[in-house]
C-alpha cells in the first residue's frame, strides 16, 4: 500500500474479479476496468485516475487512450522478444523508503490542473515519441532512457508535492552512477522509482544502490485472472 505501484487499484480489480467468479460469472477485461474505476472514484470517493485499474485488468504493454470511463481504448504494443528482454534487463525498480497517500497528492495536483495544461500536452506528445522509439527496428535504449528523463522533468512541474529533496538527490545520484533516465512511479513524493541502465553501467549502478530495496520484475500479459476455483 502507498507505494506508487497501483496496488489499491490492483486489489479492487482482483476482488471484483473474484466476486464475479464466486457468482459463476465471467466478465470482460473492459468491464473489470470500468467497474473498478467507478468503485474507486464514485463509491470510495478517492482522488484517483483510471490508468492503474485499466492496466491491472488488461495486463500487457499497451497504449491506453482515455476519453470517458466508457471510452477507454487499449491498443497492445507488439514488441519483439528481444526488445522485451532489453527492457526487463535494463529497467531497475527501487523503493525510495517513503510511503504516502496518493489520493491526497492527486487532490493537490487536480487543483493546479487548469494552470498546467501546457505540461500535460508535453507529456501527451511524449507518448507518441515513446511509441516511435519502441517501434523502430533498431531499438535505442539511450533514446528510451532520455525520454524517461524528459517526462520526469516535466512531471515535477505539475505540483510542488511531486518530489522532495531526498528523491531529487536519489535521482541525481542515479544519473551520476550510470542511469540514462528514470521516473518516480505513481502520484509522487515517495513510493517506487525506476531507472533505465544499460548493461555496461549496471555493476557500478547497483553498487551505488546496494542498500536500497531492489525489486526485479517481468512484464505480465494476462492482467487479472482467476488462478484457482473450487465449488
Amino acid at each position: 500500500a502507498q507505494s506508487g505501484l497501483g496496488t489499491s487499484s490492483c486489489f479492487t480489480v482482483g476482488l471484483l474479479n473474484a466476486l464475479y467468479a464466486l457468482k459463476g460469472q465471467t466478465v470482460t477485461k473492459k468491464q473489470l476496468a470500468n467497474e473498478s474505476i467507478f468503485i474507486e472514484q464514485n463509491k470510495i470517493k478517492e482522488n484517483v485516475g483510471s490508468q492503474d485499474q485499466t492496466a491491472s485488468a488488461f495486463g500487457g504493454i499497451n497504449k491506453i487512450e482515455f476519453g470517458t470511463r466508457e471510452n477507454i481504448i487499449v491498443s497492445p504494443i507488439i514488441l519483439s522478444s528481444e526488445k522485451v528482454k532489453n527492457l526487463e534487463q535494463n529497467l531497475f525498480l527501487f523503493f525510495t523508503g517513503l510511503s504516502r497517500n496518493s489520493s491526497d497528492l492527486t487532490k493537490f495536483q487536480l487543483l493546479k490542473m487548469k494552470n498546467n495544461y501546457n505540461y500535460y500536452n508535453q507529456m501527451l506528445q511524449i507518448v507518441d515519441e515513446g511509441m516511435n522509439i519502441l517501434s523502430k527496428k533498431n531499438f535505442s535504449g539511450k533514446d528510451f532512457g532520455n525520454l524517461l528523463n524528459e517526462q520526469w522533468q516535466i512531471k515535477k512541474n505539475l505540483s510542488k508535492k511531486i518530489t522532495n529533496k531526498k528523491i531529487d538527490e536519489l535521482y541525481d545520484s542515479a544519473l551520476n552512477s550510470g542511469a540514462i533516465g528514470g521516473k518516480l512511479l505513481g502520484a509522487g513524493n515517495g513510493g517506487f522509482i525506476m531507472f533505465y541502465v544499460e548493461k555496461k553501467e549496471q555493476k557500478k549502478f547497483l553498487d551505488k544502490f546496494k542498500k536500497m530495496l531492489y525489486v526485479p520484475f517481468r512484464f505480465d500479459y494476462t492482467g487479472s485472472q482467476i488462478i484457482y476455483y473450487s465449488h
